[in-house]
C-alpha cells in the first residue's frame, strides 16, 4: 500500500509539473536519412521526446552527400520501433503520440539536389506540406528542423512568394523558425538572402569545423568525454533497451550530428527557443552578419556565399567546468576554462545525454525502477529588479523530485547572456539558497542567472530555472 501511495504521488508531481510547463514547441523535420547513420540516431532521441516535442511532419529529403535519392522507408522503420515500445513510454509520461499518427505524417520531398529541386513545377509532398502546416490556425511559430538539405524549404518560400499576396505571405513567413546543420545543399543561401525576414539559425558552409553544433559529438581534451564513447553508446543506448535501441546504428563519422537541430525544443528550464542568445542545449547564438574571408574551405560541394543580412550563428563562451570533490560533496569551479563556439554546446552535454540514456530506460523499465528528471521550483519569481549595489537572495528550497531523490543544487551566472558581464559572486553556489549584491551601474541592466537541479538517481538528470534580475541605477 505504501508503495502506491509513492507511485501515486509521483504521478501527480510529474503531472503537475508538465502542466505548468510552456506550450509545446512544433516542428517538421528535413531529413536526409540514409547519407549518414547519425540521422537514424537522431530519430531514436527525437522520438523519445514525442510527448513534449510537438512533430508535425517528418520530410525525407536529399543533401549534397545524397543528391538523387531519398529513403521515407527507413524512417518508417523506426517508427515502427517507437511503435513496440511507446506502450511503456506511456507509463512515466502521458502524450506520447502512436506509432500511426507519427507515420501518418512522413513525407517526401523531391530526389533533386539544391536549387535543381526549386522552382515552378517543384513542388513536391513535403513541400505543400508545410504550406499546409504554416496555414493552419495556430500562432505557434513552425520550426523546421534541418538535418540535410533546405530545399524542401526553399520550394515552400518559392510557392509562397507567387502565390500569396505580399500580406498573406509576410503573415506565414513571419511564422518560420530554421535551424539548419551546416550547409548541405546550396538553397540554404538563397533562403536567407532572397527572403530577409526568415529566422535562421546555421553555422554556413561546409566546413563543419567551424559549427556550433559539433559540439554535440567533439572530443575534447580535459574534460570526461564517456558520454559520447561507443561503450557508453553500447550500454545506456543500444542494448538491453528494447527495439528502439537496436535499431540505433554504430557511429559512421560522428555520432547524432543532427541532434542540436532539435535540441534547443525540448522544455527542461533553461531552453527559450525564440532566445538563441539565451543558450540551451542546443547550443547559443548571435544575430549578426558573420565574415568568412579568414574561414576555412570544407571538403564538401557546398562553398561558404556572402550572406546578405544578420543571421543567428556561432557566439563564444567562457566556461568554466564546476568539478566536486570527494570528500564533503563541496562543489567549486574548475582552475581550467575553456572558450569557444562548441563550448556553447558541449557544456551540457552530459546533461542531455544521461537524459536520453534515462528516456531509453523508459522503454522498458516500469516507473518504479526508472528515474525521471527533478523538478526544480523557485521561492520568488523568474525576473525581478533590484536597486544598483542591492543585496539579493535566490532559493530553490521548494525543489522536488519524483522519484524521493536526494537533490544538488548548483547556482551560476551565465555572463555571455546578460548585459552586465562581470563576473557576479554568489558565495557557496552549490546549496539550495545563494546571496548577491547587485553592482553599482549608472543604467538600466540585466543578470542571467542559471538554477541547475540534479538528482542523484540513475542516470542523474537535471532540470533547471534561469532567474533574470534587471538591476536599475
Amino acid at each position: 500500500m505504501k508503495k502506491f501511495t509513492l507511485l501515486c504521488l509521483a504521478l501527480l508531481t510529474i503531472q503537475s509539473s508538465l502542466s505548468q510547463t510552456t506550450q509545446k514547441n512544433r516542428v517538421i523535420i528535413l531529413s536526409d536519412i540514409e547519407a549518414d547513420p547519425d540521422d537514424t540516431q537522431s530519430f531514436v532521441r527525437l522520438f523519445l521526446y514525442a510527448n513534449e516535442i510537438d512533430i508535425k511532419g517528418i520530410v525525407a529529403t536529399t543533401s549534397c552527400w545524397m543528391q538523387t535519392t531519398i529513403n521515407p522507408n527507413s524512417i518508417e522503420k523506426i517508427v515502427d520501433a517507437y511503435g513496440k515500445i511507446q506502450p511503456n513510454l506511456l507509463k512515466h509520461q502521458k502524450d506520447y503520440p502512436s506509432a500511426e499518427a507519427l507515420r501518418s505524417i512522413i513525407k517526401e520531398g523531391l530526389p533533386k539536389y539544391g536549387m535543381t529541386g526549386v522552382g515552378d513545377g517543384m513542388d513536391s509532398e513535403g513541400s505543400d506540406w508545410i504550406i499546409n502546416e504554416l496555414e493552419k490556425d495556430d500562432d505557434r511559430p513552425l520550426w523546421i528542423s534541418v538535418w540535410g538539405g533546405v530545399n524542401t524549404l526553399a520550394q515552400s518560400l518559392h510557392k509562397i512568394k507567387n502565390t500569396k499576396s505580399i500580406k498573406d505571405a509576410k503573415k506565414l513567413i513571419s511564422k518560420l523558425r530554421v535551424y539548419t546543420i551546416s550547409d548541405q545543399d546550396d538553397s540554404g543561401l538563397w533562403i536567407r538572402n532572397n527572403f530577409p525576414d526568415v529566422f535562421y539559425i546555421v553555422s554556413p558552409g561546409d566546413n563543419y569545423e567551424d559549427a556550433t553544433w559539433t559540439g554535440v559529438n567533439t572530443f575534447i581534451k580535459g574534460i570526461d568525454n564517456t558520454t559520447i564513447s561507443n561503450e557508453w553508446l553500447a550500454d545506456n543506448i543500444q542494448q538491453n533497451h528494447g527495439p528502439l535501441g537496436a535499431i540505433y546504428p554504430d557511429v559512421a563519422w560522428g555520432v547524432e550530428g543532427d541532434t542540436p537541430a532539435f535540441l534547443s525544443l525540448i522544455p527542461n528550464g533553461l531552453n527559450e527557443s525564440e532566445h538563441p542568445n539565451w543558450g540551451s542545449w542546443g547550443g547559443r547564438y548571435e544575430l549578426y552578419k558573420p565574415d568568412f574571408s579568414k574561414t576555412k574551405k570544407g571538403n564538401s560541394i557546398v562553398e561558404i556565399g556572402a550572406e546578405k543580412r544578420a543571421i543567428w550563428t556561432n557566439a563564444i563562451d567562457n566556461y568554466i567546468p564546476h568539478i566536486p570533490s570527494k570528500y564533503g560533496r563541496s562543489v567549486k569551479p574548475d582552475s581550467t576554462s575553456f572558450t569557444g563556439f562548441k563550448e556553447t554546446l558541449w557544456r551540457w552535454r552530459d546533461d542531455f545525454n544521461n537524459d536520453f540514456a534515462a528516456r531509453m530506460d523508459w522503454c522498458t523499465m516500469s516507473f518504479e525502477n526508472a528515474n525521471h528528471p527533478p523538478v526544480p521550483v523557485l521561492s520568488h519569481p523568474q525576473e525581478f529588479e533590484v536597486k544598483s549595489g542591492q543585496a539579493f537572495s535566490l532559493d530553490a528550497l521548494d525543489s522536488t523530485d519524483p522519484d524521493g531523490d536526494n537533490l544538488s543544487f548548483l547556482w551560476f551566472h551565465y555572463p555571455e547572456e546578460s548585459s552586465y558581464k562581470e563576473k557576479i559572486n554568489l558565495g557557496a553556489d552549490n546549496v539550495h539558497i545563494v546571496h548577491a549584491t547587485a553592482p553599482k551601474v549608472t543604467k538600466k541592466g540585466t543578470l542571467h542567472f542559471i538554477l541547475k537541479v540534479t538528482d542523484k538517481g540513475s542516470p542523474a538528470l537535471s532540470r533547471y530555472k534561469r532567474v533574470i534580475v534587471t538591476i536599475t541605477p
